[in-house]
């Protein structure tokens, strides 16, 4: 028979059973991306998403993933489907991998950081924390257009506090053999580049978890 003591700590250790669950209650990070994390050219399990997944596996995290990356998506796009997306994966962390695509065809950047800001404070209204992952682009397409580029992304996450990795493909494409690190378009990196991505975007990650 439980003596009154006993059976004092074993109620206070049931009580708090609810709370450690819920501290333990699963996280769902959902990716809106384009190719570069929809895997495009890879064989499937080797894009920085998927190794996302292995990592946070490996290091007991408990998070699901759910990459709702389409190849050649563009900021417009990711925000037409947004609403969708998050009813039915209700993301405890948004990230946004999207706006290489808008300065690939041309599209005026004011359009691009509208977009993005859309979708960072409708994420942020559904109760999602949200992460933006930054482009840059090449040299040919002139420094002041790469320079205010890159500041669309570090604009949006400063005026609407969400996170930011300022060039997912840093350590990549500014590599003095980055031609080595991209499939033949010379757009979308081989699997070898990948590790270097999640590595770009995990110290940012990490701490929304």
């Amino acid at each position: 028979m439980l003596k009154r003591r006993d059976w004092l700590l074993h109620c206070s250790l049931w009580a708090a059973m609810p709370l450690a669950l819920a501290a333990e209650a699963e996280k769902r990070i959902v990716v809106l991306g384009d190719s570069l994390s929809a895997e495009y050219g890879l064989a499937r399990g080797t894009g920085w998403v998927a190794l996302l997944e292995q990592r946070l596996a490996a290091q007991r995290v408990n998070a699901k993933v759910v990459n709702a990356s389409i190849s050649g998506d563009t900021t417009s796009g990711g925000r037409s489907r947004l609403n969708a997306v998050l009813k039915q994966h209700k993301p405890s962390i948004l990230v946004i991998e999207l706006g290489g695509n808008d300065a690939l065809r041309g599209l005026p950047m004011a359009m691009s950081k509208d977009n993005l800001r859309a979708m960072t404070r409708a994420a942020k209204a559904a109760g999602a924390k949200v992460l933006l992952l930054g482009m840059q682009m090449p040299p040919n397409y002139g420094a002041a257009y790469g320079r205010e580029f890159a500041e669309v992304f570090e604009q949006v996450a400063k005026e609407e506090k969400a996170g930011l990795v300022p060039f997912l493909l840093k350590g990549v494409a500014d590599r003095a053999d980055a031609e080595s690190w991209f499939q033949s378009d010379r757009i979308h990196p081989l699997a070898r580049a990948h590790p270097v991505m999640l590595d770009n975007v995990w110290p940012a990650l990490k701490p929304l978890l």
